[in-house]
C-alpha cells in the first residue's frame, strides 16, 4: 500500500508551504491566515506518511481521504491569500497548480483503493 511518489510530492509541497508561511509571517506580517495554510498544507504530506504505515487497507484509505480533504482546504486558503493580495499571481499559479495536481493524485488513489476493496 506504499505510495512513494505521492509521499515525495507531499513532502515537497509541505516544504513550499513552510516557505510560504515564513514569507507571509516575515514579509507581510500576516499571522492568522498563514497559520491556517501552514496547518493544512503540511498535513497533506503527514497523512500520506501515515498512510504508508497503515495496518490495513481501511486505515490506508482513511488517511488518504484526510490528505485529500486537507488538500481541498489548502486550495481554499491559497485562493483566499491570492484574492486578498497577500500573494501575487505568479506565486498563486505555481502553488495552486501543485495543490490541484496533488488533489487529483489523491482522488485517483482513493478511488482506485476503494474500487479494489470491493473486488
Amino acid at each position: 500500500m506504499r505510495v512513494g511518489v505521492t509521499y515525495q510530492k507531499g513532502k515537497a509541497f509541505a516544504i513550499r508551504i513552510v516557505k510560504l508561511y515564513q514569507y507571509l509571517r516575515d514579509e507581510k506580517k500576516e499571522y492568522v491566515l498563514s497559520k491556517q495554510i501552514l496547518r493544512c498544507g503540511t498535513s497533506i504530506g503527514a497523512n500520506i506518511a501515515e498512510a504508508n504505515c497503515a495496518f490495513s487497507e481501511k486505515d490506508f484509505l482513511a488517511k488518504m481521504y484526510i490528505a485529500f480533504k486537507e488538500c481541498a482546504e489548502t486550495e481554499y486558503w491559497l485562493e483566499l491569500l491570492y484574492d486578498t493580495d497577500y500573494i501575487n499571481e505568479q506565486a498563486f499559479q505555481s502553488m495552486i497548480g501543485d495543490c490541484r495536481e496533488m488533489k487529483k493524485l489523491l482522488s485517483a488513489i482513493t478511488k482506485t483503493t476503494k474500487e479494489k476493496g470491493k473486488e
